[in-house]
């Protein structure tokens, strides 16, 4: 018989839990099961796939590359599982069912929000979560079939083959700051004067880092020396509000922000644009909530007002 037809749901919370402790007794104890039980099932699962799944250490086990290929499919039934549960609890409680999306910097000031408005008009009872993280985190997270879409800038360099992906729109990046930022008054504004002044920028490898290191080259600028990388929208907020400092956010997300009267787009044009696209899994697409969702940020993404 194949080995996968003898796992149980209960074996992949033995697995993750290894994984996660890399201690036989924790695990035991957590699963209320015993040890020996614990390490007789591990070893046989072994010899059944013909692969070695841990490595034993004196301070416990280490999962190898098997192993860690095992347990990332293990994630992904488990996050599949937790899905349909919610799902379907939504459903129960008289809803349309579940969506959970996930939003970096580019897109939570202004598309997804905007395309939450308008999937609840649509559908007044659909259970709506949002996370916002770094587009490393959440394309890692959407992989698992933690997340069901993803919206932020284009990162082609994350997607994985079992993902799709849509373009929804264009934009530039802008320089921003504090309402009453001495730049903002300056008659000749010009690089000199904006080097003067302490960066906040976010960290190596992001798609708006990635975006503003090639608008630095065109202009033939390099990155300041004195910068602090952070990966936090309030957090970048607060520094720029509070201080001389200068960011950088994506067109959109400025506009927004100078509407609400909390930043200022600085008048010094930076070349070049980034794209904004939504990413989903092909097995949560057929999902109700998920495509009324994708449709919603497809009409929002086309910059219509709600």
């Amino acid at each position: 018989m194949d080995w996968t037809h003898r796992l149980r749901l209960r074996n992949l919370q033995m697995l993750l839990s290894l994984a996660e402790t890399g201690n036989m007794s924790q695990t035991a104890a957590a699963l209320n099961t015993t040890q020996p039980g614990l390490s007789k099932w591990l070893r046989e699962l072994e010899e059944d796939i013909g692969l070695p799944l841990f490595e034993r250490h004196a301070r416990g086990l280490r999962p190898t590359p098997y192993g860690e290929s095992l347990i990332e499919h293990a994630r992904r039934i488990e996050a599949q599982l937790d899905s349909a549960r919610d799902d379907l609890q939504a459903l129960r409680d008289g809803g349309s069912g579940l969506v959970v999306i996930g939003t970096s910097g580019a897109s939570a000031a202004d598309t997804v929000p905007l395309a939450v408005v308008r999937l609840l008009k649509a559908m007044p009872g659909a259970q709506i979560r949002l996370v916002e993280s770094t587009m490393d985190e959440l394309m890692s997270r959407l992989a698992r079939g933690e997340l069901d879409i993803v919206v932020g800038r284009s990162a082609p360099e994350l997607q994985d083959a079992r993902l799709r992906t849509e373009a929804l729109y264009m934009e530039p990046i802008h320089f921003v700051a504090r309402p009453k930022h001495p730049l903002l008054s300056m008659a000749a504004l010009d690089w000199t004067a904006l080097e003067s002044f302490q960066w906040v920028i976010w960290p190596r490898g992001t798609p708006i880092r990635n975006a503003l290191e090639s608008a630095l080259a065109a202009a033939g600028r390099p990155l300041p020396a004195r910068c602090v990388e952070s990966n936090s929208t309030i957090l970048n907020l607060t520094l720029l509000n509070h201080t001389n400092m200068i960011g950088v956010a994506s067109h959109r997300t400025a506009r927004r922000l100078e509407d609400l009267g909390a930043l200022r787009i600085v008048p010094l044009r930076l070349s070049g644009f980034g794209s904004v696209s939504m990413y989903w899994r092909e097995d949560s697409f057929r999902r109700g909530a998920v495509v009324a969702a994708l449709d919603a940020l497809r009409e929002a993404g086309g910059g219509g007002s709600v």
